[in-house]
């Protein structure tokens, strides 16, 4: 279907649950059992186990009986590629029959493609080809994603990648955050001359995102095939002026020392991490900068350097994960899977990848005070599932037992 369909029910008590609150005051799922959840104006008024339900809570609300269903906040996709034109699965098919990266390239494969693709769409074909990736994510209970440009590579295509990201949440119960990402690769044009791509485009088209209220932080990509620290340290110094809070693809395929530069900075999060050390593990740990982990590009890139998760764990850093929905190196659109991806190829455990794509991922956009978490005061994003065990939602491969998914208090479905 094209539209999300609505009930409203932004007030009201679900309970005879297994509840699954990931509070902010442990590092556990916080699994209460027989619980119950109170929704007053699509915000959590109670939470915890349903003999403490205040009285005049259960006299004045309806109740749902949910039948021992475990309850968890809803997922949030803290890091994606969600709006670009086209796709690479010719690319991927070359690959398969031995194609290099170089023979790719010449082909107009790579980035060049999809910034092609990109530019040659409308905000509106924008919007409508990003609306079944987006809607396959809200199928698994997801309330809240992060969209970023770095497609366009030009000042308006960014900008209409960011108002695609903005209408996208008018068309359906979504809470969308945007990353300004024009310093994700240097057009051809510009080929040898990040400096001036810098000042020509990725500083301008910032400003000009900023005052159409566009921009809620600002990305880059810190790699040797990208932008290096002193070019990223730019586009962050202009952030900050502008009162942007800051985030990086760093350590990637390298260790540039992009995580260091990030924490330096106070970033929401550095993301991918394969090539980060303990240093920079513990740099991240001391500014609180979330470490987004993103399982699908280390499995579709067939990566061997795992990231240091011993290393974070040891620091004390924060782990989110993500599934990076890009066209060309993490064609992925469910969190389940990546949950399920970042136990098996990096070890997490089940309370991690769960935190990870719920109190974690809100850490990451700088949410947790909003949602993330079941705890009273925030919003009513809440995913009901048909399972009797928080650790089928990471065990399962290609299953979806989802049976309900609350937005602000409102039941939505498809």
């Amino acid at each position: 279907m094209s539209q999300f369909s609505t009930t409203a029910k932004a007030s009201g008590i679900w309970r005879n649950l297994r509840l699954a609150t990931l509070r902010t005051d442990q590092d556990n799922l916080a699994l209460v059992e027989k619980g119950a959840v109170a929704v007053v104006d699509g915000r959590i008024a109670f939470a915890g186990t349903e003999s403490d339900l205040p009285a005049d809570l259960s006299r004045t609300l309806e109740a749902t009986d949910c039948e021992s269903r475990v309850m968890t906040p809803a997922f949030i996709d803290c890091h994606t590629h969600l709006v670009h034109g086209g796709n690479r699965a010719r690319e991927f098919q070359m690959r398969l029959e031995g194609a290099s990266y170089e023979e790719i390239a010449r082909t107009g494969g790579g980035i060049v493609s999809s910034v092609k693709a990109t530019n040659a769409l409308s905000v509106d074909a924008l919007v409508e080809s990003a609306l079944p990736r987006l809607d396959t994510l809200l199928a698994e209970g997801v309330s809240t994603v992060e969209i970023k440009s770095g497609y366009g590579l030009n000042i308006n295509a960014e900008l209409n990648m960011l108002r695609a990201a903005r209408k996208l949440a008018k068309k359906r119960p979504v809470r969308i955050v945007t990353s300004y990402l024009a310093a994700h690769a240097t057009p051809a044009d510009y080929k040898g001359r990040n400096g001036d791509y810098i000042s020509d485009v990725v500083l301008p088209g910032l400003d000009a995102a900023h005052a159409e209220g566009l921009v809620d932080a600002v990305d880059g990509f810190c790699e040797g095939i990208a932008f290096s620290t002193a070019e990223i340290t730019r586009v962050f110094d202009h952030a900050k002026a502008l009162g942007i809070p800051v985030k990086l693809h760093a350590e990637q395929l390298s260790n540039l020392g992009g995580a260091k530069l990030a924490a330096f900075y106070g970033a929401l999060s550095a993301d991918h991490l394969e090539y980060l050390d303990a240093d920079g593990a513990q740099a991240l740990a001391r500014s609180a900068t979330v470490a987004v982990l993103l399982p699908g590009a280390f499995y579709a890139l067939r990566e061997k350097q795992l990231p240091p998760v011993e290393a974070l764990r040891a620091a004390g850093a924060h782990i989110a994960i993500a599934t990076d929905c890009n066209p060309g190196t993490s064609p992925l659109t469910s969190l389940l899977l990546t949950m399920n991806m970042s136990a098996t190829f990096f070890r997490l455990t089940v309370a991690e990848c769960l935190a990870g794509v719920t109190r974690e991922a809100a850490r990451a956009l700088g949410l947790l005070g909003e949602t993330g978490t079941i705890e009273v005061g925030k919003s009513a994003d809440l995913a009901l599932w048909n399972i009797e065990d928080p650790a089928e939602l990471v065990y399962r491969i290609g299953f979806n037992p989802l049976h309900t998914r609350i937005f602000r208090g409102e039941r939505t479905g498809l």
